[in-house]
């Protein structure tokens, strides 16, 4: 279980470094542009927070807001820091799925002059998150230090 969900991936300096600026941009966009006004406004948004996508179509609508809220907030934090980023990375990657075909379904695939909402945002976080998920935390992580494994990995 602790490989599950601490394994840092690659242990190459250089790549660890790419890693980390990886993470702690694109956490700390989704964490302070995205989740905090999110928390902030959460009085506002939670009766018009309504997925129409399979099973969110059956949850309370302030459900879907604290669930998109946890993936926001809670897990672009812990993929900043590098904790639990593998299971961190699933997380706002699925969030991104359901923002991109549940919230934005019926909108258009790209941003353009005169389109003000579309699919593009979020499948832009969605690759990063493919990547980390792909790659781990690296070398410069909390699972890292502690997932310290016993033999060395050949990829």
């Amino acid at each position: 279980m602790k490989r599950i969900l601490f394994d840092c991936g690659t242990r190459d300096t250089t790549a660890s470094i790419g890693i980390v600026a990886l993470r702690l941009m694109i956490g700390s966009m989704m964490l302070i542009g995205h989740g905090l006004p999110k928390l902030q406004n959460y009085a506002m948004l939670k009766d018009k927070f309504e997925l129409k996508i399979f099973p969110f179509q059956h949850f309370a609508t302030s459900v879907n807001l604290m669930l998109t809220i946890a993936a926001e907030v809670g897990a672009a934090a812990l993929i900043a820091i590098g904790l639990c980023t593998r299971p961190a990375a699933f997380v706002l990657g699925f969030t991104m799925v359901v923002a991109a075909f549940g919230v934005h379904g019926a909108d258009p695939w790209f941003m353009a002059q005169g389109v003000p909402v579309s699919k593009e945002p979020a499948l832009l976080y969605l690759i990063p998150m493919i990547a980390v998920i792909l790659t781990g935390g690296g070398a410069f992580s909390l699972d890292a230090a502690i997932y310290k494994e016993g033999k060395r990995r050949r990829w």
